[in-house]
């Protein structure tokens, strides 16, 4: 994600965090009431993704019509769903904000769908590197033998992962 300064920060509506979170359950499930908050902040920024503050720590961001954790969010309350698991010779590439290519994934869950965000986590641990959206299905990820298969969006070090409010 290129750098980004926060305009301003204000407390969303109850009706807007509905929204919001009905927004995340369309992506992730029941697992979406992990972020469940009575105060839950927009910050205002130049970045490509709408940034929220959960209880003052940017554990959201949102983009179009969907709605999914930043790393901040998965490391928090890790999740089962939307996953991509690159091997250990990858994970130097995915922290610097490379795409993820296909021959670097060892598995990819079956809830991943083109055009939609995912979680890129190591092999090892199972700790996220990375944010992305799927270029391609699951189906047909698995099929793929070469190019890029998702487009990396947040990653460890970038300007949201620093972002301190």
């Amino acid at each position: 994600m290129p750098k980004f300064t926060v305009k301003k920060r204000h407390v969303i509506r109850k009706t807007q965090i509905a929204g919001l979170l009905d927004r995340l359950s369309g992506e992730i499930g029941p697992s979406a009431e992990q972020f469940r908050s009575d105060r839950i902040e927009r910050v205002e920024t130049d970045a490509p993704v709408e940034v929220y503050l959960v209880d003052k720590k940017p554990l959201l961001m949102a983009s179009g019509d969907w709605a999914f954790p930043t790393l901040r969010g998965l490391i928090e309350h890790p999740l089962p769903e939307r996953r991509v698991v690159v091997d250990a010779g990858a994970v130097r590439f995915v922290v610097n904000g490379a795409d993820i290519m296909r021959p670097g994934i060892i598995s990819i869950s079956p809830d991943v769908r083109e055009g939609r965000p995912v979680q890129v986590v190591e092999e090892r641990y199972g700790k996220p590197l990375a944010v992305g959206v799927a270029l391609s299905d699951a189906a047909d990820m698995e099929r793929q033998e070469k190019g890029k298969s998702v487009r990396s969006l947040h990653y460890v070090g970038d300007d949201l992962w620093n972002l301190e409010i």
